[in-house]
């Protein structure tokens, strides 16, 4: 795969209050630069949202309402966010769910596409009992010496999500080859978008 040939690029993950729909508490937006997650160019925000936190959503991620007590409002953040990420494709695991609540938070923002890294691995390596994130880190064994933060935390899995794109993307050749299994249908740079229903 040659990595200088892809286009703007950075994998995302968002971390949430728990309630529905969600508020954001914890973003993290990190580039790929020819194939290495670039964390000096990365973009990291936590957030003291409108609605508290959960106590399961706190288990999960170990952010609590007095952590973020005195953290900015999305608000305040969003427009910083969005510079980062206009004109850039994305990459999530599970990516419906950070598209939908980015898109929910930026809410004129479209990514140039979003590629899935659930359905990456689905396609990538077969008949494992489980694509979760741990599965995949577990299976793939991706270098995460460097990663921030620890798991469930956005920039801990973000960085972990990059390296497993970058590992499954040697089974391309080409970005088009990857964006052909990878880019859920539906979603913006889908080689096939999702069929507006017909009444008949």
């Amino acid at each position: 795969m040659n990595f200088s040939s892809w286009p703007k690029l950075l994998v995302v993950d968002v971390e949430g209050n728990g309630t529905n729909p969600p508020d954001l508490v914890e973003a993290a937006a990190l580039p790929l630069l020819d194939g290495r997650p670039d964390t000096s160019t990365a973009g990291a925000w936590l957030v003291h949202p409108p609605r508290p936190v959960t106590a399961f959503a706190t288990r999960v991620h170990g952010l609590t309402n007095d952590a973020l007590a005195n953290c900015p409002s999305w608000e305040e953040v969003a427009d910083e966010a969005r510079t980062l990420l206009d004109g850039a494709w994305i990459c999530a695991h599970n990516a419906h769910v950070d598209y939908r609540v980015l898109s929910a938070h930026l809410p004129t923002w479209e990514p140039a596409g979003v590629l899935d890294t659930l359905r990456l691995a689905k396609a990538t390596c077969t008949g494992l009992p489980s694509y979760s994130l741990d599965a995949l880190i577990e299976h793939l064994q991706p270098d995460l010496t460097h990663a921030p933060a620890q798991r469930h935390r956005a920039t801990y899995d973000a960085y972990a999500t990059a390296q497993l794109l970058i590992t499954m993307a040697g089974h391309y050749d080409t970005w088009d080859q990857l964006t052909a299994v990878a880019v859920p249908p539906g979603l913006p740079g889908s080689p096939e978008p999702e069929k507006e229903a017909t009444l008949w």
